[in-house]
């Protein structure tokens, strides 16, 4: 994956103090610099093929061992022996630098600094690159930077659209917060300026707009929404502002006491073009926040590290009320589930400004902290996620498992766990032929016992699988060839030793199954008819149910 310098970035102004100006985010740190923070730095690379491109005065990203680890002392040495100016290892959260490491920089001379542990590679050479190119060039070419880190062309840009289309702009991120704005008339309706003393669009009027099927609309649409007039509210024209497939913010215009112009539409499409490269870099400039946030709510919802901290770090009072919804890809989906769940996530994440969503890589999990309604809450978000579902251009249906309302954000890892477990029993549902004409969301209560038959099959596994006997010789030996009897054994058990009902499950006649059963005591000494026989049984063709499926 190595990579020449990007010839792009000029040498010009271009250090290691410039990068750690800009990389404020925490992203990287510095350990130690021999030479001074003044050395230029003209490039990124990656380290991971030794000696194939030149490294000189570059920051050599080192992917192997990390920080911590006397084995980082290798890349290090190679590193300087290929001319760079810095290395860049990971860090281990919690683990302090190797002494052999830390001694090879110095004696080097080469600076040494570490990603943080929540971050990425990928992000991290984004984020180093955009550094070199903006203490190289944009300094002298671009207007300068607001506060907020929103690049001053945003603003700029908001002024031309509005002069082009006659009406007053808010250009938006994703979470409906306000990245830059026009002038605003004595005209303007409540809404906008509510939108924009807040610094975002109100929580009212984004339920509003998911209810109506704008934010559907925006999601999903290439081109410029028209929505009329409506009361107080004058006229609007709405467009996604897209990097390829992703959606990365949107552009609204209102008609602010006048009227909008005619090439309105045109110069809204022209204009969404020309600010995906801003909301690109604002999006650059927020992945360190993003990871550590990601981090930081992985932890809460499976229960790794300091609840309280991670609860702190996202936010969340203690104290609230929350529960846990994941929503995964259906068995057989096609690709278009990524797209799926990318829509999804983001209407989720509109349902109310404290929902937090933690995108893995087949399914979402979403903590939402609810109020009075609580339970109300949780159902009416997963109907209406495994509505939106289906009703998408090419969509594709998935599971929704809502695991209970628990009193803390500190037991979030407890309702994230049933939820995927309630996942599980509407997959299970779905693989013995039980779940025509049922809904793909489920809440705990809904998933009733079959909640805990997966906690008692999920602790006697390994004593299933450790064990021996008559019963697991016919399940081993049969699975071996084919699991023929094992799936009739697991259609006559499923509806409670009914021969009839399981033949026509199975699409065979009586006397077969009986014929087959009669296998099962003569060949393997198997007695159906004892009652430990039948549990045993019972727990292993619901153990081994993944190699099969009662309808195949």
């Amino acid at each position: 994956m190595t990579t020449e310098p990007s010839r792009d970035v000029p040498v010009r102004g271009s250090t290691l103090r410039d990068i750690l100006a800009f990389a404020d985010s925490g992203t990287v740190r510095l350990l130690l610099a021999p030479a001074g923070q003044d050395v230029a730095v003209r490039g990124v690379v990656f380290g991971d093929e030794e000696g194939t491109h030149s490294a000189e005065a570059c920051a050599v990203l080192a992917v192997g061992p990390p920080v911590s680890s006397a084995e980082a002392v290798a890349p290090v040495r190679e590193a300087a022996a290929r001319g760079a100016g810095a290395v860049v290892l990971r860090e281990t959260e919690g683990m302090p630098p190797a002494p052999e490491v830390l001694a090879a920089a110095e004696e080097s001379g080469l600076a040494l600094l570490t990603r943080a542990a929540w971050a990425d590679w990928t992000d991290t050479a984004a984020l180093l690159r955009s550094a070199l190119s903006y203490s190289g060039t944009e300094r002298a070419e671009e207007p300068p930077e607001e506060p907020d880190g929103t690049a001053g062309g945003l603003s700029a840009l908001a002024s031309a659209i509005a002069e082009y289309t006659g009406g007053a702009i808010t250009i938006e991120d994703t979470r409906f917060r306000v990245l830059a704005h026009s002038a605003t008339r004595p005209e303007a309706d409540g809404v906008r300026r509510s939108t924009i003393l807040g610094g975002r669009v109100p929580e009212w009027r984004v339920a509003e707009l998911r209810r109506s099927g704008i934010l559907h609309a925006l999601w999903t649409s290439r081109d410029v929404i028209h929505r009329p007039a409506h009361g107080d509210s004058p006229e609007r024209l709405i467009i996604a502002v897209r990097s390829g497939p992703e959606v990365l913010g949107s552009i609204w215009v209102a008609a602010d006491g006048r009227s909008l112009s005619p090439q309105a539409p045109d110069a809204l499409r022209r204009a969404a073009e020309v600010a995906a490269p801003h909301l690109v870099r604002h999006r650059l400039r927020e992945s360190a926040a993003v990871r550590r946030h990601d981090h930081a709510l992985r932890g809460l919802l499976h229960g790794r590290g300091d609840q309280r901290t991670h609860a702190w770090s996202l936010g969340l009072s203690p104290d609230a009320p929350c529960a846990v919804l994941v929503v995964e890809r259906a068995d057989g989906a096609r690709p278009a589930t990524d797209r799926t769940l990318d829509v999804l996530a983001l209407q989720a994440a509109s349902y109310r400004s404290t929902v937090l969503v933690l995108r893995e890589r087949d399914r979402l999990l979403i903590l939402l902290p609810v109020g009075d309604a609580r339970d109300r809450d949780v159902v009416r978000m997963a109907r209406e996620l495994d509505a939106l579902a289906v009703s998408l251009p090419g969509g594709v249906p998935v599971r929704v498992g809502a695991g209970s309302v628990v009193a803390s954000a500190l037991g979030a890892a407890a309702s994230c766990e049933e939820a995927v477990l309630v996942a599980r029993v509407l997959r299970e549902r779905e693989s013995r032929g039980r779940a025509e004409g049922e809904p793909r969301c489920a809440t705990a209560a809904e998933a009733g016992p079959s909640l805990d038959v997966l906690r008692v099959l999920d602790a006697v596994r390994p004593l299933w699988e450790a064990g021996s006997g008559p019963v697991h010789d016919l399940v081993r030996t049969d699975l071996a060839a084919g699991g023929e009897l094992v799936r009739s054994l697991a259609a006559y058990l499923d509806v409670s030793g009914d021969v009839a009902r399981a033949a026509q499950r199975l699409v065979l006649h009586p006397n077969t199954l009986r014929y087959r059963l009669r296998r099962a005591r003569e060949r393997f000494g198997v007695d159906i008819d004892d009652p430990d026989t039948r549990l045993l049984l019972t727990l292993a063709v619901r153990l081994t149910a993944g190699t099969f499926s009662a309808e195949s």
